[in-house]
């Protein structure tokens, strides 16, 4: 069992920054790779980026490309996503992910994912 625990939101004005933390627990970390989701109300989850298990290969959407940098510390068992630029849009529950399988890949979907955190708010006021 996987266990991963998100931190690092809150209230930013737009144009401020925030950096999300997740630790994990409860295998290798550094066989996985990870991703950020994100969910706004009344919206699908979506993905936000990803990390291979190496940290050779990243991958965002569109939207953030450019503002938002994802990063592991494999010897802290963590993953970080920081938040630059910040918009209104931004605003959502962001949760963590780890991949279900141990490939040095890129996962962008919901169904690669097999463990998740509980999520962590972040709101960007205008």
């Amino acid at each position: 069992q996987v266990q991963l625990v998100e931190s690092g939101g809150g209230l930013v004005q737009a144009g401020g920054s925030l950096r999300l933390s997740c630790a994990a627990s409860g295998r290798t970390f550094s066989s996985y790779g990870m991703g950020w989701f994100r969910q706004a109300p009344g919206k699908e989850r979506e993905f936000v980026a990803a990390i291979s298990r190496s940290g050779g290969s990243i991958y965002y959407r569109d939207s953030v490309k450019g503002r938002f940098t994802i990063s592991r510390d494999n010897a802290k068992n963590t993953v970080y996503l920081r938040m630059n630029s910040l918009k209104p849009e931004d605003t959502a529950v962001y949760y963590c992910a780890a991949d279900g399988i141990p490939l040095d890949r890129i996962a962008t979907t919901t169904y690669e994912y097999t463990y998740w955190g509980q999520g962590t708010q972040v709101t960007v006021s205008s």
